[in-house]
Parts: C-alpha cells; structure tokens; sequence
C-alpha cells in the first residue's frame, strides 16, 4: 500500500490516507457502487474494469469497443452498467451477468458524458455531436426528445437536484445552457467561459443553489443560479480544468486538472486549502458516494482511492 497523504481542514478534516492505487490504461470516468465496494472504470483502450476497493482486486474486465470509452455509470436500480463510447453507441450490461442488454446506435460521434435521472428511468446522453439526448429505458431504451443549441461538443449535462425536470449542459462552445426536459425548450444560457466548458454541477450552500464549471481556461466558475452572475473564479491550475465537485456533506471543492494536480478549495470561503498530486499524470474524474469517506480519481496511469477521515484517525462519514 502506497505512503498516506493528508493535509488539514478547518473542522479537523484530513484528506486523507491514499487506500489504493490501481494502475492501468487512461482512466476517463469512475463510478462508485452505492452499497457494493466497487469502483467503475470507464478506460480509454475501450475496457469497463470493476474494481473491489476492499479487496484491492479487479472484480469483473471487459472489452466493450475498440473505441475509446469516456463515460460509465452504475444504474442501480437495474442492476445495470452503461457506457457510453467514442463509436456512438451507448452499450448496456447487467454487472451481475456481464451480459448485454442492449446496444444503441446513440449518437453520430464520441459520446462524452451519461447521467441517471435520480428517480425517473431516464438518462441523458452528450456528444460531440452538440446533441443531448433523453433516453426511456423502460421503453426499451427509446429516444424520446433531442436537446439542440450547442455550437460545439457537449461534454457534460447535470441534473437540477431542486427541479429534477431541469438539467445544465455545459459545451465547448463555452456556455451552459439550462433545458426544461418535459418541454425540450432551453430556459436560458450563460456566456460562462473564454474558452470550452468540460464539466457541470449543482450545488446548494446557504440554502440556495449555484452551479460550478470548470474550463479550457484553466479556472472553475462557481454560478449564483437565482441571479446568473458568476460570484467566485478560481484560479490556479496551469491547464485544463476537467472536473469539478462540491463533496455532498464535507465543506469542499474538488477541482481536477491536465496539469496532474487535484487542487481542494475551501466551499464558504472558495480558499485554496491544498494542491495534491499523485503522479499519475493528467488527472480526468472524480467520483463519490453521499456518507462516504472514500473519494475516487480517474487519471492517465490509473485510478487512486483516498479516504477523508478525522484528525485523529476517525472516519468522517460511514463507508
């Protein structure tokens, strides 16, 4: 097992012990089972791995395309994994059986991101097509409407947790756009970024939501969604801004770059708290579980668990 790594919060949080590193192929999306100790890896070389965090062993590996794959996602409530690939498809396999389900012919260039509706069954798909597309699994996966409006690859859409008929999308062509998914009509965009947007969030602080957008240009934007004015730039990574999270219960900001750093900010104060790297190269996903203390990152040389935990050793959150 590799050394501990950890840096002090205010409130007495660390960041926290390093638990695995599990090499491979360029990681470009992760996932984290909601009860079982797995880790989804989306990989470039167009493999799915499961990895078993306790275990520290690969549970399940398959090929799913020749095709790079950038997105792979636990969808629970089926027992189900989909992965969406640079081949367009959007392939479908019960994790239990490693059988497909279904195979769809999605989208007409690289699928970049896929997101779980939280209660409906439904799933948006976003392309490099500047498509959005919503799926209806029980519906034998029928496309029932197409989100048009972006001038460039849409990288990532996110789901509104106060208005779940409302999802952000956030492109290329440096804006985000808000849709109501019932209607299909665009609620309005901002102008958020000088260059390309790569990754989207909703959050709630204060009581009121914000969104946080991470760029091109090297910064991430946190967003007033009431007044869609942008409050907070950070600043400080040295490329490419790829993922950006605020941590469901802990007090932080979780920034990931191409510069091969995680950079961790201060969620009240947006302060910079630390800078970490892994050596892993350039570092592309982040991925946790709500009341757990394990955080995930994909990166060029793999993927790496690391646990937030108390000053004195306590767990933060349950595993």
């Amino acid at each position: 097992m590799a050394h501990s790594l950890k840096f002090e919060f205010d409130g007495n949080l660390c960041f926290g012990q390093k638990e695995m590193v599990q090499t491979s192929e360029r990681v470009k999306c992760v996932d984290l089972h909601p009860s079982k100790p797995w880790i989804l890896a989306a990989l470039y070389s167009g493999n799915v791995c499961i990895w078993n965090y306790h275990s520290q062993k690969i549970e399940k590996s398959f090929k799913v395309t020749e095709s790079p794959v950038r997105s792979a996602k636990f969808l629970v409530r089926e027992n189900w994994i989909v992965v969406g690939a640079d081949d367009g498809h959007i392939h479908v396999y019960d994790y239990d059986t490693m059988e497909m389900i279904k195979d769809i012919e999605a989208h007409t260039d690289y699928i970049r991101s896929l997101i779980i509706h939280p209660t409906l069954p439904y799933m948006l798909s976003s392309s490099d097509d500047k498509l959005i597309k919503l799926w209806d699994w029980e519906k034998d996966w029928i496309c029932s409407k197409v989100f048009e409006g972006h001038q460039h690859y849409v990288m990532q859409a996110a789901f509104d947790p106060n208005d779940l008929n409302t999802f952000a999308s956030a492109s290329l062509d440096g804006t985000i756009k808000i849709w109501n998914m019932d209607s299909g009509s665009l609620d309005f965009t901002l102008d958020a970024h000088s260059k390309g947007i790569n990754c989207i969030e909703y959050f709630m602080a204060d009581d009121k939501p914000f969104l946080i957008s991470g760029s091109d240009d090297y910064t991430a934007k946190v967003w007033d969604y009431e007044t869609k004015c942008c409050v907070r730039k950070l600043e400080g990574h040295t490329h490419n801004v790829t993922a950006a999270s605020v941590h469901p219960q802990l007090p932080i900001i979780i920034t990931c770059s191409e510069d091969g750093t995680v950079r961790v900010w201060d969620k009240t104060s947006y302060r910079l708290d630390n800078t970490l790297a892994y050596g892993l190269e350039r570092v592309w996903t982040v991925a946790y579980m709500k009341d757990s203390s394990k955080v995930v990152f994909g990166c060029d040389k793999g993927t790496i668990v690391v646990k937030i935990s108390g000053s004195n050793g306590s767990d933060s959150a349950d595993v």
